[in-house]
């Protein structure tokens, strides 16, 4: 028996077509194992591992929130009141590491005073922002490796590293105060 004209490719595109769905629902015709699967158990290395991996997630989420706030994804409203409950959060975690660290060098717990530790998260805070820069027009900017101000789009000035001059030109390849050869961007 003959075919009609053009019913080879008609064949050919259909058997591809029925091979194809085949291969699609395969996996979800099969035969289901319903064996129970035995859970694996967590060794004390792994879940140190996972308990520091969680301790740093309400500073991580600062440090998102931050951003977020700066990029325009995020209201000063909502900014403030994720802010607040992140900031406590990220104390409690920061304590509770310190105690942890403390009961682990061995002895008796040391327990830091309240001052002492809301001075080490002061001087933290003060050394990220220290490290940030600043946008004439916008303020301090969240991305630590910008060129320009992502609000506005103005240069983001810097300093020699070496005799701290202003570098405020852009594309500047040598500090106007010293001389010195400037990092290329």
């Amino acid at each position: 028996m003959a075919l009609p004209e053009g019913g080879v490719p008609l064949v050919v595109g259909t058997a591809l077509a029925l091979g194809a769905l085949t291969l699609v629902l395969s996996p979800l015709l099969g035969a289901v194992d319903e064996s129970p699967r035995e859970i694996p158990r967590e060794t004390p290395a792994a879940r140190k591992a996972r308990e520091r991996e969680l301790a740093n997630t309400a500073v991580d989420a600062l440090r998102e929130i931050e951003f977020d706030r700066e990029t325009g994804k995020l209201s000063d409203t909502d900014y403030a009141e994720l802010k607040q409950r992140y900031t406590r959060e990220a104390l409690a975690e920061l304590r509770a590491a310190d105690a942890a660290a403390a009961t682990s060098a061995g002895g008796a717990p040391v327990r830091p005073s309240a001052t002492a530790v809301d001075d080490a998260v002061e001087a933290a805070i003060q050394r990220a922002r220290s490290m940030q820069k600043q946008c004439g027009v916008c303020g301090p900017r969240p991305e630590p490796d910008a060129t320009y101000c992502s609000s506005c789009g103005r240069y983001l000035p810097e300093q020699c590293g070496t005799c701290g001059e202003r570098v405020d030109l852009v594309g500047s390849r040598f500090c106007s105060g010293c001389g010195t050869h400037l990092a290329a961007a």
